[in-house]
């Protein structure tokens, strides 16, 4: 084998060194290193920007993305549920459900993504599993499933809770894995919907918390969520001419100017780079 010199050492050493961290920089840049305290942007779902994107931080009701699986793979959407003293007396976001009212399951999962209802929540973790405890084994079980490392779940609806977490890429994979469920597709993209009780005699008008449904051209979901500790978080999905874009914003202040900038920031460069291959 031919020896070098030291000289040409350093300099091949160097190039590869730039060559790699061009390559680095091109695959996850962070062109919005303001826009929340952790991000994940894909495009076709492949990771074009982020910032921190494993940290691990809570996700408030972006849990429910998880919940909504669950209920999904493990459930009849056409089954019967009846809501419990506990589920009446959940607390944040609700619908004001009353123990003893019966509802299909599509309804109170309509509910979960379209207004995300903790009282529809509760009603169908206990639903399916006999309490939410039990259910919750569950998510994490599927958790495990999909690889993800750096998240574990307390509670089924998002409460701030010790060892409740999650970071913006594993948020990720769980929201393409239930964005394969036609049904849960459907519903994230609704502006609004109705639901009733069984018997008829209650009809509920819900309206979508992801504001950029029905108004940003292309949007087609996914999930909001808020809490004290976890700040505004989003799951934005949007498509334009055959490219989906799915962003995930984790503690973001101004959580819906920054994903308008960042979506279209990611249609552009995506027809510049031809990320759609």
């Amino acid at each position: 084998m031919k020896a070098i010199s030291r000289l040409q050492y350093i300099v091949y050493s160097q190039t590869a060194l730039i060559a790699f961290l061009a390559m680095c920089a091109h695959a996850v840049s962070d062109p919005f290193p303001g826009a929340a305290k952790a991000y994940a942007l894909y495009v076709n779902e492949k990771l074009l920007w982020a910032h921190e994107p494993e940290l691990i931080l809570p996700p408030a009701s972006l849990t429910k993305i998880m919940t909504a699986l669950i209920v999904l793979e493990q459930t009849r959407l056409n089954d019967i549920v009846t809501v419990s003293m506990t589920a009446e007396r959940e607390t944040g976001t609700k619908l004001n459900l009353k123990a003893g009212e019966k509802y299909h399951v599509i309804d109170l999962l309509a509910a979960v993504l379209i207004h995300s209802a903790n009282d529809a929540c509760l009603t169908l973790t206990e639903h399916i599993s006999g309490s939410e405890r039990e259910f919750v084994k569950a998510m994490n079980r599927r958790s495990l499933e999909l690889g993800l490392k750096r998240t574990k779940f307390r509670n089924a609806c998002g409460h701030d809770m010790q060892g409740h977490y999650s970071t913006a890429n594993d948020i990720s994979k769980i929201a393409f894995t239930a964005l394969r469920n036609k049904t849960f597709a459907k519903m994230v993209s609704l502006v609004y919907g109705t639901i009733s009780t069984v018997d008829g005699k209650r009809e509920i008008h819900l309206e979508n918390k992801n504001e950029l449904i029905g108004r940003y051209n292309g949007a087609i979901g996914v999930k909001t969520g808020f809490t004290l500790k976890a700040g505004q978080c989003l799951i934005a999905l949007a498509e334009r001419d055959g490219t989906k874009v799915l962003l995930v914003l984790l503690n973001a202040p101004d959580r819906w100017w920054k994903a308008v900038a960042m979506l279209d920031n990611a249609f552009t460069s995506a027809n510049k780079i031809d990320i759609r291959q």
